[in-house]
């Protein structure tokens, strides 16, 4: 067995990047090597130098975000707090702007919010109003623009679950099902119908829908049962991909109530699938190796098994078994002119037979050995025709652990087996990546592993009291501790009542598994912190598969030879900028022209001069997303003949969801202890308060009555979205999206969802103060505007839909504008000067401070209601002093159980922590 020289340094970059950062020294390391190989050593050089060269220049930094719950329902607050790090978890001090956006199921932008980093930290507040969310799967999606040059794959991103119990008339629960039937596939799906008390919808009569876009595949109906359950199936003859298909259906309530619901069908769309991943890339005839396999079900989630592994000779040579979440690994020795086939069955008992990837001879590998605590065990491996060709050759293996190089090692190749063993001090906490490299540089065979050495910040959580009362107050004392040192650090801590929002701790998106794990992972995670929660020797070793069976999102080697860097197109934001141009009317730009910016609501003023291209930048502003900011050129010579022009804002793009296989289904079953707490929580909002009338007469508003080519409608709508509803909305065209009940948008048009499900692919016309529009005018409108945006369903009389051949209307009112006579100079102070503009950009998003009520004494001796709430207490600026020592002060509610307390935060020098910490209130 041969040696692996390593390359040793005398401090590791990594290291000395603690002390100083954007500083990578390649002089601090030493190569011990005979003199005869200094040649051999000018490749690894450049190797270092390049890779050293991208961690430096092109660092990257990660977004996470601490909410204080897993879901939420409708009428909620989402609270969370923003930590931005760089190289390894270090708080970042490139950016200081976070951008946070909420993206609705069909990637709508529901809300999106500017927030202001201080100290690489910055939290804020999400509103749930009932007027913009429905029930639904969303995501959260946390960024800096200067994380666009990595690409949106490095963005923050998690989904969020929301319930309603508020308008929540039909609660459903579906069971979907895939089998083959005379080699075709038969879907079932059986659905129980409640509404929102949890009663059955008994004998009532259901339509439906498989709908495919724009394509009904098949329809059906039938009737509840006294459970309120229908069976649903249909075989799918024409084998019709279902993936982007969802079954829809409708439920007759009597009185012209219906409700529809849609269950998408990606869950059961194709057979399960499984992947062979040989360790080191490829089996090699004759070699020991390790094959990693993971098995999915069409929606991305894992699905266990059970399978043999067959030669052509029909002979089994190996038998295996998932050991968590579909993914497992087994050994074989392949040998020369055999090919293999394995033979699966899956948890829901169908079966496949893929065949294994192809013997490659002539080939190398590298495979690594993580099971011991203190050490990483590299071994290189060769067949007999690789030693043959390259028998002499120098090879190189570099470790790097985020971007930086830990770990160099260079071999001459003498025998087909090689081995080392490093030890894992060398590197820091996360994932190391193994690379083996030819004698020019070539990257050839790669692995990653995961080092943990439980070296996070050491947190701890006790309470004043062994259990508590409800209302009581509490005192919890917080102590950060690293390397057994008191440490200061800023953490954000959340107190939930587990009773009324339970969730599986191993689904948790942490601090720990985001910097750690799923920021340089590639694909969705299930279940992450199952690797962190109470880790063990079977933790360590799924992780360790985990690793094999997903692709890594680092950089990689291919192209830093060739000086192919990543470039910097969005450069880093230190606070809010206002660009534009300052010309002449003739086009003209004007040079060193005086600018005035003034918000009022701050009382600031600032001025700037333009360059020789006429180009201004007011830089590093500070203002609320609701100011006004006005800009002047009055002060510079032939001021009436200047033009202000400003940039528009860069528009986002849209990650893609990866993590879509998290979506719940059976919301309303899978949040059901929530949304009951949520709808006593929520149930005095609709009950109707008692009305003083003090005048008879009536607020004429405006509506479609206004408009003699609309008086065919119906006098009321199907459903009103009343202008109030409106308030904070960006795009009304995107809140009409999420807002609009009974409609749906697809192949850009609105449709009725009743008739769209029922394979009626007409649109509906929108209108516009009476004057049909194309549905894009809405996002030009003003939503403060608005009167009101009425829905109908349905055009009883007809009139409407055969004069534009279209199906339901959609009718905005805008705002009666006041009347009043004014003089040739007022009118003249009204039209807006060039020269001056008035503009509302985007600003930080306001900060509120979570409500904590404070209580007296015992419930009985106070005239208050219930207190229901589901956090108890959620604080994003928890800082410990130079002992490591905070405490916090909050009162329980009345929830009696059990209370969670998770602390999550990070110190000056990118130590991370995380604690759960539980009490009992009786």
């Amino acid at each position: 067995m041969g040696y692996i020289s390593p390359v040793q340094p005398d401090k590791s970059p990594f290291m000395k990047f603690l002390k100083t950062i954007f500083t990578f020294s390649l002089s601090a390391i030493i190569f011990y090597l005979p003199a005869s190989a200094q040649n051999d050593m000018s490749v690894l050089n450049q190797i270092m130098t390049k890779t050293a060269k991208i961690y430096n220049d092109f660092p990257i930094e990660k977004v996470y975000l601490h909410f204080d719950k897993p879901y939420y329902a409708v009428g909620d607050t989402i609270w969370f707090k923003a930590y931005l790090t760089i190289y390894n978890h270090q708080p970042s001090p490139l950016s200081r702007v976070i951008y946070v956006d909420v993206l609705g199921p069909r990637d709508t932008l529901m809300q999106s919010l500017k927030l202001q980093v201080k100290n690489s930290v910055a939290w804020g507040f999400i509103p749930v109003s009932q007027y913009g969310y429905k029930k639904g799967n969303y995501r959260v999606v946390g960024y800096t623009n200067y994380m666009n040059n990595s690409g949106v794959a490095y963005f923050f991103n998690k989904n969020i679950t929301i319930g309603d119990a508020i308008n929540n008339e039909v609660s459903t629960q579906v069971s979907l099902k895939r089998a083959i039937v005379n080699k075709v596939p038969k879907i079932s799906a059986g659905i129980y119908y409640k509404d929102a008390d949890g009663n059955p919808y008994s004998d009532k009569k259901v339509s439906w829908t498989i709908q495919k876009e724009d394509e009904s595949i098949v329809k059906g109906k039938g009737v509840t049962d006294k459970d309120g359950f229908m069976d649903i199936s249909f075989v799918n003859i024409k084998n019709t991909g279902l993936d982007s298909a969802s079954l829809i259906t409708v439920i007759d309530n009597g009185n012209r109530k219906q409700f529809t619901s849609s269950f998408p069908l990606k869950s059961i769309a194709a057979p399960n699938d499984i992947q062979f991943l040989p360790e080191g890339g490829q089996l090699i005839p004759g070699l020991r190796t390790k094959i990693f396999f993971k098995a999915i079900k069409p929606n991305g989630l894992g699905i266990d098994l059970k399978g043999t592994i067959t030669d052509n000779n029909n002979n089994v040579v190996v038998e295996f078994a998932s050991s968590h979440l579909g993914m497992g690994k087994f050994i074989l020795t392949p040998e020369d002119g055999k090919t293999y086939t394995a033979n699966v069955t899956f948890a829901d008992g169908s079966v496949a037979t893929p065949d294994l990837p192809k013997i490659q001879t002539g080939g190398i590998d590298l495979s690594v050995e993580n099971s011991s605590p203190d050490v990483l065990g590299i071994k290189i491996q060769t067949d007999t025709s690789f030693l043959q060709a390259y028998k002499g050759k120098t090879f190189f293996i570099l470790g790097k652990a985020n971007g930086a190089i830990c770990y160099a090692a260079k071999t001459t190749l003498q025998n087909r087996v090689y081995s080392a063993s490093i030890p894992k001090s060398k590197f820091p906490t996360g994932i190391v990546q193994m690379t083996l490299f030819t004698d020019d540089g070539e990257p050839i065979s790669e692995r990653i592993a995961f080092i943990q050495h439980n070296d996070q910040l050491n947190l701890s959580v006790s309470g004043d009291q062994p259990a508590y009362t409800a209302r009581q107050k509490v005192k919890l004392n917080i102590t950060a501790k690293n390397n057994d040192q008191p440490d200061e650090g800023n953490f954000s801590v959340t107190v939930v009542d587990d009773s009324k929002a339970p969730y599986d701790e191993n689904s948790e998106t942490t601090i720990l598994t985001n910097l750690l794990l799923t920021s340089d992972i590639k694909g969705y995670i299930e279940k992450p912190n199952y690797y962190f929660n109470h880790p063990n020797e079977k933790t360590v070793d799924n992780l360790d598969i985990l690793l094999q069976t997903q692709g890594y999102r680092r950089f990689s080697y291919d192209g830093i030879m060739n000086n192919k860097y990543p470039s910097i197109t969005f450069l880093p934001e230190q606070g809010i900028n206002i660009t534009g141009t300052l010309r002449y009317s003739s086009g003209i730009p004007v040079n060193r022209g005086n600018l005035t910016l003034r918000i009022p609501d701050r009382n600031f003023l600032e001025n700037v001069v333009t360059d020789v291209d006429g180009r201004f930048k007011f830089t590093n502003l500070v203002f609320l997303d609701s100011a006004k900011v006005n800009i002047s050129a009055r002060n510079n010579e032939r001021a009436s003949d200047i033009v202000i022009t400003l940039d528009n804002e860069l528009s986002q793009s849209v990650p893609a969801n990866f993590n879509a296989p998290g979506d719940i289904m059976n919301i309303d079953s899978a949040l059901n202890a929530y949304l009951k707490n949520s709808k006593i929580q929520y149930s005095d909002k609709h009950v109707l308060k008692e009305v003083v009338i003090k005048d008879t007469r009536i607020v004429k508003t405006v509506s479609h009555k206004d408009y003699g080519s609309l008086t065919s409608l119906s006098s009321e709508p199907d459903h009103l979205i009343k202008g109030d509803m409106l308030k904070g909305c960006a795009n009304v065209f995107e809140c009409l999206k999420a807002m609009g009940s009974g409609i749906v948008f697809q192949k850009e048009n609105f449709y009725v969802m009743r008739d769209y499900s029922q394979g009626k692919l007409v649109p509906m016309q929108v209108f516009l103060k009476g004057t049909p529009v194309d549905v894009n005018t809405l996002a030009t409108l003003d939503a403060n505007n608005i009167e009101s945006i009425e829905i109908f369903l349905k055009d009883e009389l007809g009139l409407i839909n055969s004069a534009y051949g279209t199906n339901g209307a959609i009718v905005v009112n805008m705002k009666k504008m006041e009347t009043t006579k004014i003089s040739y100079q007022q009118l003249k102070d009204l039209i807006p000067q060039r020269n001056e503009v008035s503009v509302n950009p985007k600003g930080y998003a306001a900060i509120r401070t979570f409500y904590i009520p404070r209580y007296n004494g015992p419930k009985e001796t106070q005239n208050t209601k219930t207190d229901t709430r589901s956090t108890i207490y959620w604080n994003p600026n928890v800082t410990t002093d130079k002992t490591g020592a905070a405490t916090l002060e909050y009162f329980n509610a009345d929830g009696q159980g059990t209370y969670r307390v998770i602390i999550e935060g990070i110190d000056k020098d990118g130590n991370i922590g995380r604690q759960l910490y539980r009490y009992t209130v009786k």
